[in-house]
């Protein structure tokens, strides 16, 4: 059997993209009543426009979506990419910027999408037939939610198609040293996520832990089950360090995972995390991250890590 052009593959790829990505827009523009008007859609250099026009061919509707700006030559430094959560966590992301992430994490090969529970669906759809998963969060960022209603959460997203679970850690339970409550919220998680085929990864929200309660929240992770321990939301005004990814991997053994995320927007950035011993980075800036070292690079400041980042 012939082994298809990777070429021809991307552009079909790209292709199908913006197939999707113009649907999408075409089905928020349609009219209650679809006489109304009818809508052409066209895409080139990463640009898609749609105009709408009435019954008389004069233009009534007029839009313009970015759907790429990377679609030119992959790059050369891959091997991190499957070591990358491609995310897109803000609240306002809409469909059409999760399908570029999506298109993205495809052609880049990332390890999953990261995003909020409503977007699981539509990336299960995108992502159908490659490589990567699809990763969604919950009790997501406060992880202030009952226990109950995080495995509830987690059952939810898993029949719509997720295969990785982020939670986020009770907190305030963790610093009044109830445990038990801690202890209780992760394996509800985890019971409900591993029954399913999914792994789980805890947030533990470093940037509000001293090293003791960091320590102690890794190791309870670990305990309960869970798959990974992870840094941060990076909607607590802090995000990955290497201390932190050091402490946790200290703490939990050279087996189990560990996840920086928040503030990781380089490729130093990143390469400085896995020499601190993670193995999975969560990040909206991967495909920046992919390109490789850059020409004038910086060491990372660890105190401002993060600090303006949101995941």
């Amino acid at each position: 059997m012939t082994k298809p052009d990777p070429k021809l593959v991307e552009q079909l790829v790209e292709i199908i993209t913006h197939e999707v990505i113009g649907a999408m827009m075409e089905e928020d523009a349609r009219p209650s009543n679809p006489e109304a008007y009818q809508c052409k859609f066209d895409c080139a250099d990463g640009l898609c426009v749609r105009v709408c026009f009435d019954h008389v061919g004069n233009v009534v509707r007029a839009g313009a979506a970015r759907v790429s700006s990377t679609l030119g030559a992959i790059p050369q430094e891959l091997a991190i990419a499957r070591m990358i959560d491609h995310t897109l966590l803000k609240p306002d992301a809409t469909q059409q910027e999760i399908a570029q992430l999506c298109y993205e994490a495809r052609k880049y090969s990332f390890a999953s999408v990261c995003v909020n529970p409503t977007w699981v669906s539509l990336c299960a759809e995108l992502l159908k037939g490659s490589d990567v998963k699809v990763c969604t969060v919950i009790g997501f960022p406060l992880g202030a939610t009952s226990s109950e209603t995080k495995a509830f959460e987690t059952e939810t997203a898993i029949k719509q198609g997720a295969t990785e679970i982020d939670m986020v850690i009770n907190v305030g339970a963790l610093k009044a040293r109830d445990l038990e409550t801690v202890a209780k919220d992760i394996h509800g998680v985890v019971n409900a996520a591993h029954s399913r085929g999914a792994i789980v990864k805890v947030i533990i929200e470093t940037v509000l832990l001293t090293d003791e309660e960091k320590t102690l929240a890794s190791l309870i992770s670990k305990e309960a089950g869970a798959d990974f321990v992870k840094t941060s939301t990076g909607f607590a005004g802090g995000g990955a360090t290497v201390h932190d990814v050091e402490l946790m991997r200290k703490a939990v053994g050279p087996q189990m995972g560990v996840k920086a995320s928040g503030g990781v927007r380089t490729f130093e950035d990143a390469a400085s995390m896995i020499k601190a011993g993670a193995t999975r980075i969560g990040a909206s800036a991967g495909v920046k991250i992919i390109q490789g070292p850059s020409d004038q690079a910086s060491p990372r400041n660890e105190a401002a890590a993060g600090s303006s980042a949101k995941y």
